[in-house]
């Protein structure tokens, strides 16, 4: 027997859907907190020794924490190569948006220190503000317009085609919604961050902004909901799924349909326990965050945005890229693969080096672990931020 057929082609193809969620899911978690303590940078701190505190609360591990975008972008080029095709190039402009304002997190860490000068140290502050703010709400823009819809199709002979035109089309009211969920859901996980990582005034205004940004989270995210529910039709499959057949996305018929994207809950009702997550943990976010109890509160943001992100993928499943001109062209975990043996190569990969990062994450955090002190960064005058 041939070893890539231990598994099969729709366990595996299975296996990668849910690998990809786990992986954007690793991504918010992780780097979710250093963009939401980069959004709350400039209120939360004052004095320049307070914005110094959180930088440095995060600027030990936030590179670390890239990885997990990577090996999600990595992960969508090597197992879904049209959700690659067509993600990053038809928001081609949006992708240079976030990584223009990514870039700017590690010029802000780097060269805010090299001149006492308040105009120079406030002016990278509002940098480290946009790497922080801009990638969050772009990520949650580009969630939204997937829900709705992104408009491509292939030809005849499979080539494919965006018909988008600019980057304010993107910007519509649902994806700016979601944008929005987005956004507050990583400023009450950044708000965790900084009230498990530092004390005093700080702590203190973290907390306040982290309360009504995991209030905001719940009502944005129940609002999203609603709107979805009656004025964004969904996608439903109407011809026969070939799960282990060769990835052909004009193999099937697909209509859209309201409240398609709702299906599943009815026909899987355990998927209904990723939104009542998302909902209960940032209520509880809330409830921890004032009663100061700080691993708590950031283990409940965190379950929170995996309830949010997994919310998505499972309302869409089996859809990972629907199309808004051509519901035939749209994307499934079922014809948008890589191939069976590619697939399996990439598991085996993923089984050896996955563990190796989670590891040695694990061990950053614990040599890292500990509140910042204030008084040693005033001592300090060589420290790195």
């Amino acid at each position: 027997m041939i070893l890539h057929q231990l598994i099969d082609y729709e366990t595996l193809r299975i296996i990668w859907w849910v690998l990809l969620g786990v992986l954007l899911i690793g991504f918010a978690i992780m780097d979710g907190f250093d963009l939401g303590a980069a959004t709350l940078l400039p209120f939360v701190a004052k004095t320049d020794v307070e914005r110094r505190v959180v930088i440095n609360s995060v600027g030990p591990t936030w590179e670390g924490n890239q990885v997990w975008l990577i090996l999600g972008g990595g992960a969508i080029f090597a197992a879904w190569p049209p959700l690659y095709a067509v993600s990053f190039s038809g928001f081609y402009l949006a992708m240079f948006a976030i990584l223009f304002a990514l870039i700017l997190r590690p010029v802000g860490f780097k060269y805010r220190s090299k001149r006492d000068n308040p105009t120079w140290r406030n002016a990278w502050d509002w940098a480290l503000f946009v790497g922080g703010a801009v990638p969050a709400l772009i990520f949650g823009v580009a969630v939204g317009n997937v829900l709705q819809g992104v408009p491509f199709h292939f030809n005849s002979e499979l080539r494919i085609f965006y018909d988008g035109t600019t980057l304010f089309e993107l910007l519509n009211p649902f994806a700016l919604l979601c944008g929005l969920v987005s956004v507050t859901m990583l400023v009450m996980h950044g708000a965790a961050w900084i009230c498990l990582k530092t004390d005093g005034p700080v702590a203190d205004r973290a907390r306040a902004y982290g309360r009504i940004a995991a209030i905001a989270t719940v009502v944005l995210f129940l609002l999203g909901g609603i709107v979805l529910w009656i004025g964004i039709d969904g996608f439903h499959i109407t011809s026969t799924i070939n799960a282990m057949g060769p990835s052909n996305p004009l193999a099937k018929t697909v209509v859209k349909a309201p409240g398609a994207w709702f299906e599943n809950y009815s026909k899987y009702p355990l998927t209904a326990l990723a939104p009542l997550l998302g909902l209960v943990g940032a209520t509880v976010a809330f409830i921890f965050m004032s009663a100061k109890r700080e691993i708590s509160t950031l283990l409940a943001s965190s379950l929170s945005i995996a309830g949010i992100i997994a919310t998505v993928g499972l309302s869409m499943f089996p859809f990972i890229l629907p199309s808004s001109v051509d519901a035939n062209s749209s994307l499934t975990v079922w014809d948008s693969s890589s191939s069976h043996m590619t697939l399996f190569i990439m598991l085996v990969a993923a089984a050896i080096f996955v563990p190796i990062i989670i590891a040695y994450t694990s061990w950053v955090y614990h040599v890292m672990w500990g509140k910042v002190d204030e008084k040693a960064i005033r001592e300090e005058h060589g420290h790195a931020y």
